[in-house]
């Protein structure tokens, strides 16, 4: 694994209603690297995801994707890059959500195609000739030219996850990649995100899954109450002598 930095993120702070909802979180992800985040409901998991992906303005910190600087605050206020470079900072990343936001009235090849053409990454044909690749080998070939609304939840996820690799990103994260699935559905979406682990590619996922954090990651980190409780490799936190993310791991595994 590199130790290329894809991910950078410094003291950040996000409240909501005066509500604290992030405390001064600092994280990184190398290349290569998959990262869980774990941690409680209301912990703060997804907003960090939220906050990298530029759907929240952060309170506070520094957010670096390589040597591009999408917002800091060494001004003392939050400051964003222009729309222009945060528009190109984007194309680090993809972002898989639990409910899949597929555009219903589009069929899944233009699902994945419509993003592409519109960011100007390349033409309809180029993107044409990338889903039919992402829908081979997703398993999802026979339902190119199918609507959302015919899927099942876990083709839908994987259909989420093609339009994400479409964009060629970095960095993918995922929030909660199968909470809205069926138990048999998991299965099929957690076997797509292993494959891409295989291959190396950088993820930060945020999950209940315990036994499947403790497969696919290099690095788990456990929040509550909008700071970094503890982090580590599987096997440190798995094997931890603390008493509360034993608690957490233990009821998630019951």
């Amino acid at each position: 694994m590199s130790e290329d930095k894809v991910l950078e993120i410094k003291n950040i702070r996000k409240s909501f209603d005066g509500n604290e909802v992030l405390k001064d979180v600092s994280l990184s992800v190398a290349s290569g690297e998959v990262v869980s985040i774990i941690g409680p409901s209301g912990s703060g998991k997804s907003t960090i995801l939220r906050c990298a992906t530029l759907l929240e303005r952060m309170d506070g910190g520094i957010l670096k994707y390589k040597d591009d600087i999408a917002a800091s605050d060494e001004s003392g206020h939050m400051v964003y890059a222009d729309k222009k470079e945060l528009k190109r900072i984007r194309r680090y990343f993809g972002l898989v959500f639990q409910s899949f936001n597929l555009f219903p009235h589009y069929t899944v090849h233009k699902n994945i195609t419509e993003p592409v053409i519109l960011s100007g990454q390349c033409d309809a044909k180029q993107a044409g000739e990338r889903a039919t690749e992402l829908l081979e080998r997703l398993g999802l070939e026979d339902k190119a030219e199918a609507y959302p609304g015919s899927l099942s939840g876990g083709q839908k996820q994987r259909v989420s996850i093609a339009r994400a690799l479409a964009m060629k990103p970095e960095i993918l994260f995922f929030d909660e990649p199968t909470s809205a699935l069926d138990p048999e559905l998991t299965g099929e979406v957690l076997k797509v995100i292993k494959g891409l682990a295989a291959e190396h590619m950088t993820m930060v996922i945020v999950t209940h899954a315990m036994k499947f954090a403790r497969e696919v990651s290099d690095r788990i980190i456990f929040l509550e109450n909008g700071v970094i409780h503890s982090q580590g490799t599987p096997e440190e936190l798995f094997n931890s002598n603390d008493e509360r993310l034993n608690s957490f791991i233990g009821k998630l595994e019951e």
